[in-house]
Order: structure tokens, then C-alpha cells, then sequence
């Protein structure tokens, strides 16, 4: 069952931001004898981005390092904002939201080390994976069951996606109509 520290509000969120190693994989990076590298990208988690790209919630990636795998994933996915190379992960979700006419409440955020700390905290509701460093998890409002990697951004988008849909409380029983003999 994840961990929630307080009651996000799912339902505002119109940006979802998120560090790449160690959220949409599960931290490791594989050197090729190249000198390319390899990395694990979730279906799930893709899908799930996806997702919220049709229910009009925007995405963004923010990575403190370069890399060539996530330039690849991020042009599958349709990742509309990619920021790699960037350790001031704040500034550049603020600077976003700012462009795109958001407020911190209209922003999720989730990260995993403690350079995604201040962002963590400016962000409406601030995600930290379990597997996180301490100081993102001390700064995290939620924390998915999922592990990084495996479903913990998928998790958080049908969070998301949830929020947005209408559900009444209790929904009818449908009784099948009786089969023509």
C-alpha cells in the first residue's frame, strides 16, 4: 500500500514532471563496451504517459544528466518537454510552469535524489519513488507502492487520470438482458 503523507489533490494537476534515473528506470545505467550506454524504460510507465498526453495533461522530463537513451524514449513517448544536462531541476519546472500559464498547485513533480529536493517541495504535490534517497523521501507528499522503473509513474498517472474522471459514488449493477431463445 504506498505511504501518503497528505491528501494530494490529483484533480489539479495539468503538469507532470519527473527526473529520469531512478523514476522511469530503476537507477542503473549500462555501459556498452561502445561506449554507448543502455537503460530500462517501463511499458507500463510509458503507457501510462501516454495516457495523460490524450486527457491533455502535460509531461515533462528533467534530467541531471545527458543522455542519448532518453533523448530516444522521450521522442517515442511524444515527451513535449525534455531537459537534460540540468541539475537546477526548480528553476526549470518553475520557468515551465510559468510558460505554460501554471501555478506550483497545477504541477506534480517526482524524484529521487536530493537534487530533486527543492523541486519536490515547489511542486503542488511532490512524488518521491520508495526506493529514494532519504531527503526526497522526507520531501515527497506521496510515495507509490511501485518500484522506479516498474510501474511507479504508471501508478501516479492513474492517480491522475482518476482525478480527472467524474465517478459517481456508487455505480448500478447491470443486469445482462435475458438471452433471445
Amino acid at each position: 500500500m504506498p505511504r501518503r503523507r497528505s491528501r494530494p489533490d490529483w484533480s489539479r494537476v495539468r503538469l507532470f514532471a519527473m527526473d529520469v534515473d531512478g523514476v522511469l528506470t530503476d537507477g542503473t545505467v549500462l555501459i556498452l563496451a561502445d561506449g554507448g550506454e543502455g537503460k530500462s524504460f517501463s511499458i507500463l510507465d510509458g503507457h501510462g504517459l501516454r495516457l495523460l498526453e490524450r486527457a491533455g495533461v502535460t509531461t515533462a522530463w528533467i534530467s541531471g544528466r545527458a543522455s542519448e537513451a532518453t533523448t530516444r524514449r522521450a521522442r517515442e513517448l511524444r515527451i513535449p518537454h525534455l531537459f537534460q544536462g540540468r541539475l537546477d531541476k526548480r528553476t526549470v519546472l518553475a520557468d515551465l510552469a510559468g510558460r505554460l500559464g501554471l501555478t506550483a498547485a497545477d504541477c506534480a513533480y517526482m524524484g529521487d535524489d536530493e537534487i530533486d529536493v527543492e523541486a519536490l517541495r515547489w511542486a503542488g504535490i511532490g512524488i518521491a519513488p520508495a526506493t529514494a534517497m532519504p531527503a526526497a523521501l522526507a520531501a515527497a507528499a506521496f510515495v507509490p507502492a511501485r518500484p522506479a522503473g516498474h510501474g511507479a509513474v504508471r501508478e501516479v498517472c492513474e492517480l491522475i487520470l482518476a482525478a480527472r474522471t467524474e465517478r459517481p459514488a456508487s455505480r448500478p449493477r447491470r443486469t445482462p438482458a435475458p438471452r433471445a431463445r
